[in-house]
C-alpha cells in the first residue's frame, strides 16, 4: 500500500459488478470507468495513490441502518429480484456485496486519516448513498455511505462535530434525516431547488429539529445557477457558519450531476467550477481539521463530462492548477 502521495483514492474493480440492468439506467459501471480514464490522463496522476477498501462489518452497517433493511436487501438480491421498492433501485446478483464494499470504503478512509500520515481521501465508489434512509433504499442508493463514515468517525475516534458538505445537484435526504435531530452533526447541502428536483426535500426552512435545530443548512438554487450564485456561498455564507460551529472533521458528499451537460438537473455548472468546490473544502480543512478531508462519490451521470469534473474537483483539493 503506497500512502506517500498527497491524495489517496479508494477504488476497486468490484464496484463495476453492481448491475443496474443496462444503459437505460443512469447509474452504470461506465461512470467509474469514465472517471478512471480522466484520472489516468490527469497531470495530477503522480499525486494519486490507489487503495482498495475493506467491506463494512455488519456492526458498522447498523450504525446507520436497521437490521430488517439489511436482511431485506440481502434476501432481495439472493431471490433474484431486479429492483427494490422502485425501479430506480435496480439490483443484480452482486449488488449487496458491492454496496457493503462501497460502505466500507468510507470506513477504510477514516482509518487511513486517523492512523496514517494521510490528509486527503476520495472514495471512488458505487452505488451512491446520500438518498438512502435508515430502513429503505431511495434514488439508486442502498447504504448511506456518508452517514456510515460519519457515525464510524464519531464512534471510533471521538470526532463528534462532523461537517457533512453535499454539493450533489440533489438534496441528500438520507443524510439530513440521519442528523437533523442531533447537535453534533452539521449538514450543509447546495442543490437544485426541491420544487424542480428530486427528491423534493431540502427547502431552506429545513434547519434541524429539537436539539439539532440550526445544524442543517440547505441552500437551494434555481435552475440555471452557476458560479455567479455559488461564489458568495462558498467564500462567505458557509465560512461564517463554520466559524460559529468549529467542525472537528469534514466529510464531503461529492456529486457531479450539477454539470450543465448532465440532464439529471437544471443546474449549469461548468467543469471548472468543481475545482472551486475542491478549493473551498481545502480551505475549510486547513482552518479546522489540520487539512484532513474525506470525500465520497455520489451522483454524476453524463459520461462525457463526469471524469473531467471529478478530476477538476481533485485538483481543487490538491490546490493545483490545470496543466
Amino acid at each position: 500500500m503506497n500512502l506517500s502521495a498527497p491524495l489517496i483514492i479508494i477504488d476497486d474493480q468490484r464496484f463495476l459488478l453492481h448491475d443496474t440492468g443496462g444503459c437505460d439506467h443512469p447509474e452504470i459501471p461506465a461512470r467509474l470507468q469514465a472517471i478512471r480514464q480522466s484520472l489516468e490522463r490527469s497531470d495530477s496522476l503522480p499525486d494519486f495513490s490507489f487503495v482498495s477498501p475493506q467491506p463494512a462489518a455488519r456492526e458498522h452497517l447498523l450504525l446507520a441502518h436497521d437490521e430488517n433493511w439489511l436482511f431485506r436487501f440481502e434476501e432481495s438480491v439472493l431471490s433474484g429480484k431486479t429492483f427494490i421498492d422502485h425501479s430506480d433501485n435496480q439490483i443484480g446478483y452482486d449488488s449487496y456485496e458491492v454496496a457493503v464494499l462501497a460502505a466500507g470504503a468510507g470506513i477504510t478512509a477514516v482509518d487511513l486519516l486517523e492512523r496514517e500520515e494521510v490528509s486527503t481521501v476520495f472514495c471512488l465508489v458505487r452505488p451512491p448513498g446520500h438518498h438512502a434512509e435508515h430502513s429503505f433504499p431511495f434514488g439508486f442508493c442502498f447504504f448511506n455511505n456518508c452517514v456510515l463514515a460519519a457515525r464510524y468517525w464519531q464512534q471510533e475516534y471521538s470526532r463528534k462535530r462532523i461537517l457533512v458538505f453535499d454539493f450533489d445537484a440533489h438534496h441528500g435526504n438520507g443524510i439530513q434525516s440521519a442528523f437533523e435531530e442531533e447537535r453534533d452533526g452539521f449538514y450543509i447541502s447546495i442543490h437544485e431547488h426541491p420544487s424542480f428536483s428530486y427528491p423534493g426535500t431540502g427547502y431552506g426552512e429545513e434547519t434541524g429539529i429539537g436539539e439539532g435545530r440550526g445544524t442543517v443548512l440547505n441552500i437551494p438554487l434555481s435552475p440555471g445557477s452557476d458560479w455567479k450564485q455559488l461564489e458568495h456561498i462558498l467564500t462567505s455564507v458557509i465560512p461564517d457558519r463554520l466559524e460559529e460551529w468549529q467542525p472537528q472533521a469534514i466529510l464531503v458528499a461529492a456529486g457531479f450531476d450539477g454539470h450543465r451537460e448532465d440532464d439529471m438537473s437544471g443546474l449549469h455548472y461548468p467543469t471548472e467550477l468543481y475545482a472551486e468546490f475542491g478549493k473551498a473544502v481545502r480551505s475549510w480543512a486547513a482552518t479546522y481539521t489540520d487539512g484532513k478531508t474525506l470525500s465520497i462519490l455520489e451522483g454524476g451521470y453524463e459520461l462525457a463530462v463526469l471524469g473531467d469534473s471529478v478530476e477538476s474537483y481533485l485538483r481543487g483539493l490538491l490546490g493545483s492548477e490545470p496543466g
